[in-house]
């Protein structure tokens, strides 16, 4: 048991691409006052004792009794998420000086089980991320869980889980050992590693019965790299210009892409973002053109930025495909992953009402949110 039991957690997930892609989500295991939780930019599918950051639990324990600035006003926001980040940074024991621990460490802490795992599986999210969420959670697992609406990830989220905690306490004389978080993921706790793979097992198993439709990538096909230069007209021609535009770029296709891009009512289920990571990897506001020319392109990227002050990362040409541009080839594939899962997400939503994208507000937190900067600097090295 232990740290060895965490890192085996931890790749057992993180090489599942069915659960974690781009490294995201995040593992704990606590050993009396010591939390050893997952280092930012660390991968789980790579996962070894040094990715894991060992903080003081009692430390952790006196940010509860400070208080943080409240305004919702943007300022007063990065002041409150700057001051939680430095008392949470001065809490890393000694030896961890150089290691940055998870965003959600609060909430790792707070958690009373020995080992948890966050994670974010498209079919969790085809529910967390859909218009009847909270009503189907409720359905399909009653009072065995907590139900977390939207809400900004790190201090603010971890404050509204601990009430939503005591209070469920209080009912049911217990600890809820799961935790669905609107258009997020979901957290599972449990006292030994098995524990925690009986409840994902579950968790899954039960979604995945109420699932009448699921996406059909068996005829997808992925360039990248020299093999974009294969690509027939007008197709190569449109990712020369994205690389250039933004330094690599990468292609998707297939039938259930060619369904999505058939036009602009086809490709709204996956027009925005459903989570934190879809906008850190695959940004919260996609291209969708029907230009086919290298001059067209070129055109509806410049106009992009000026609309909304970022490069598109995702780029859908009508009857054609998806395209996706970085500035390298790593993060230009991993967009592409991310938005496969946007696919997986918004098909597994029609099951509960259709999809629910996060709101303009939350969006833009993560867009201009330090910690999810660092984190995308780090995770696409």
């Amino acid at each position: 048991m232990g740290i060895e039991a965490l890192v085996e957690l931890s790749r057992f997930y993180g090489n599942n691409p069915e659960y974690v892609l781009a490294g995201g989500g995040n593992t704990s295991w606590k050993d009396g006052d010591t939390l050893y939780v997952k280092g930012s930019g660390f991968s789980l599918g790579e996962a070894s004792i040094d990715s894991f950051v060992k903080m003081d639990r009692k430390a952790l324990a006196l940010i509860w009794e400070k208080t943080y600035p409240e305004s919702p006003v943007s300022g007063a926001v990065a002041e409150r998420e700057s001051a939680v980040l430095s008392d949470m940074m001065a809490a890393k024991k000694a030896g961890e000086e150089q290691k940055r621990p998870s965003v959600e460490t609060l909430l790792h802490d707070i958690l009373p089980f020995d080992f948890v795992v966050h994670l974010h599986p498209a079919l969790v999210n085809g529910l967390v991320c859909s218009q009847r969420g909270e009503d189907a959670v409720r359905e399909i697992f009653e009072e065995d869980v907590i139900w977390i609406p939207s809400t900004n990830p790190g201090y603010i989220l971890s404050r509204l889980v601990k009430t939503s905690m005591d209070a469920y306490s209080k009912k049911y004389d217990k600890s809820a050992p799961v935790i669905f978080l609107q258009n997020h993921g979901v957290f599972a706790g449990a006292q030994s590693t098995d524990g925690v793979k009986e409840l994902y097992g579950e968790i899954m198993s039960k979604i995945g019965a109420m699932i009448e439709r699921t996406p059909d990538f068996s005829d997808e096909k992925r360039n990248s790299g020299a093999a974009l230069y294969g690509l027939p007209a007008p197709a190569g021609e449109i990712a020369r210009i994205l690389a250039e535009l933004a330094g690599a770029s990468a292609f998707f296709s297939g039938s259930e892409i060619a369904a999505i891009v058939k036009d602009r009512a086809s490709f709204a289920p996956v027009s925005s973002a459903f989570t934190p990571d879809h906008i850190v990897y695959a940004g919260s506001d996609p291209l969708f053109t029907e230009a086919k020319t290298g001059d067209g392109i070129t055109a509806a990227w410049k106009t992009h930025v000026q609309k909304t002050g970022r490069n598109p990362k995702i780029i859908a040409v009508r009857g054609m495909g998806i395209f996706s541009a970085a500035a390298a080839e790593k993060a230009a594939n991993i967009a592409l992953d991310l938005f496969r899962d946007s696919v997986k997400i918004a098909v597994y939503a029609e099951n509960f009402g259709g999809p629910l994208f996060m709101t303009a507000d939350k969006i833009d937190f993560i867009n201009n949110w330090e910690v999810e900067r660092f984190r995308s600097s780090v995770s696409v090295k």
